[in-house]
This record gives C-alpha cells, sequence and structure tokens, in this order.
C-alpha cells in the first residue's frame, strides 16, 4: 500500500510511534441501492472505500479522487453521513495510526469498478442484504450510519 510522502516523511521522524492523521470514506451506491465494496490487501477484509486526507486537500474532494484511484469508477458526493475515530490501528510494517474519519454516501456515475491501484485486491457491488460477513468494524459503522438517511450527519455523544 502506498505511503504518501508527507506521512514517510514524517515516519522518518517518529518512526512507528502514534500518529494522528485525517481520512476519509465514502458509501458509494448506485442506481440498483447496491453499495461498493472493496477488498483490502493489507487485512484482507471488505471495506468501504477510504483514504488520507492530502495536506491542504478539501474531504469531499478528497473521497472523489480515493474513489477514482482505488476502484475506477466515478462518483458525485451526497452528503456528509458521519463522523467518527477509529480505534489504534498497527500496521503490518510496524506503523501506529489513528484516523479522524469524514464519510460521505456518495452515487456512483460511471465507470466499471476494478481494482485499480495496489491497496485492493477486489472491487464489488453488493446488496444491502448481501454485504460480506467479513467486512471490518468500521465500514459496518458508516454503512450503517448512511443508511439511516438522516440529513445530519451521526458522531459519538
Amino acid at each position: 500500500m502506498p505511503i504518501p510522502d508527507f506521512i514517510r516523511r514524517l515516519r522518518e521522524h517518529i518512526g512507528h510511534a502514534p500518529l494522528w492523521l485525517s481520512g476519509v470514506s465514502a458509501v458509494v451506491r448506485d442506481d440498483a441501492g447496491r453499495i461498493l465494496l472493496t477488498r483490502r490487501v493489507d487485512t484482507g477484509q471488505w471495506a468501504v472505500v477510504s483514504g488520507v486526507l492530502e495536506p491542504g486537500e478539501e474531504p469531499a474532494r478528497a473521497i472523489i479522487r480515493e474513489i477514482s484511484e482505488e476502484t475506477g469508477i466515478r462518483a458525485d458526493v451526497i452528503r456528509l453521513t458521519s463522523i467518527d475515530v477509529t480505534p489504534l490501528i498497527t500496521y503490518p510494517n510496524g506503523d501506529q495510526t489513528q484516523y479522524l474519519d469524514v464519510c460521505f454516501l456518495a452515487r456512483h456515475v460511471s465507470g466499471e469498478p476494478h481494482p485499480s491501484d495496489d491497496e485492493n485486491t477486489d472491487v464489488a457491488w453488493f446488496a444491502v442484504d448481501e454485504i460480506p460477513d467479513d467486512l471490518s468494524d468500521t465500514s459496518r459503522l458508516r454503512i450503517d450510519k448512511a443508511l439511516l438517511g438522516e440529513e445530519a450527519a451521526w458522531f459519538r455523544r
């Protein structure tokens, strides 16, 4: 999985110590109401599309970029659905990271999904009642909150 240059430079100074980062994710739906999931290389689990914000990048633009980079499709952001903090994650190389995640609901505009980077081994559409059991916990939360249909974004109180 490629590590952004700004994170690589930080890691030169802090090693594997916990790093707090801003992330974005999206529950992408098609016209049939299916949800787009990716199978991650690092965990082997299915997950919603997600990524790290580059310094100064707007969250909605960042998730559109991530969707394109990871799945090869074009999507539009509909609305903000949730904001949460992930548990501390330790990657296989020993790096520790925790994310503030900003999740959006997005809709498929065009393109056939396929793994278009080295972060995922598979990309597929799933009906809401056919979501795989090996879905990451953070993705399950994000899907649940996106499907509530609330106008206001969910956050922990």
